[in-house]
């Protein structure tokens, strides 16, 4: 059965079914309709549609609707994996949480429909600012998360500051009115004992940033 869900924003997704459930309803159709008394050629026509279906309604169970990104359920499955490659192959792995600075103050001055239309402009600004191996989650609300692999904190910094000084610089339009933004990074190397204190060295480095004002990356090693 598929169940609706709320992103907390109004957005209903209807695709989130576990991956395992999905592989087993894929597998038992194929093994249905190979039973069915009609010509193979019919029964290879249905399975190519039923698995092109399946691997539509996979990937809508891993994005999330509003920004076309992968979405936290994904995050969870992808950090691990991840992290623990990293660590297999001795590489380095960082993860930065990104997050809107004052983005209430938008919803509640312009309404949530302009709260929408930023959430999706700062989503493709991120992926323009990172290579296609860097992995780029919408993490719930207004804040994002990039998986950035092969690549330690302080060189995670740089594209990192560089995607804040564009957000910072651009104008973002809505009805022909022109919004700041700016967004406060917190970033976390992969010198942890597991992936949830990775991603939790993270969020204490993000919690670090807006305490001293917000706009600014934090390494979560520099904080003192």
């Amino acid at each position: 059965m598929i169940e609706n869900f709320s992103d907390g924003l109004g957005n209903i997704n209807q695709f989130d079914i576990p991956d395992e459930l999905l592989d087993q309803i894929q597998k038992n159709i194929e093994e249905i309709i190979s039973n069915f008394p009609v010509p193979e050629d019919n029964k290879l026509d249905v399975i190519r549609k039923i698995n092109f279906m399946y691997s539509q309604t996979r990937h809508l169970s891993l994005t999330d609707p509003l920004t076309g990104l992968y979405n936290r359920r994904h995050l969870d499955n992808c950090i691990e994996r991840e992290f623990l490659r990293s660590k297999r192959y001795g590489s380095d792995l960082s993860i930065a949480i990104i997050d809107i600075d004052f983005f209430k103050k938008i919803n509640d001055s312009y309404g949530h429909m302009c709260g929408d239309f930023i959430l999706r402009e700062v989503a493709y600004i991120i992926l323009e600012n990172f290579r296609k191996t860097d992995i780029v989650f919408r993490y719930g609300g207004e804040e994002f998360v990039v998986i950035l692999t092969e690549t330690n904190a302080e060189n995670a910094f740089v594209p990192l500051e560089r995607l804040r000084k564009s957000i910072e610089n651009y104008k973002f339009k809505y009805n022909g009115i022109l919004i700041s933004l700016t967004v406060s990074i917190g970033i976390s190397s992969n010198n942890t004992e597991t992936a949830d204190i990775f991603l939790d060295n993270a969020d204490k480095a993000l919690y670090k940033a807006k305490e001293n004002g917000r706009n600014q990356s934090v390494i979560f090693h520099d904080i003192k």
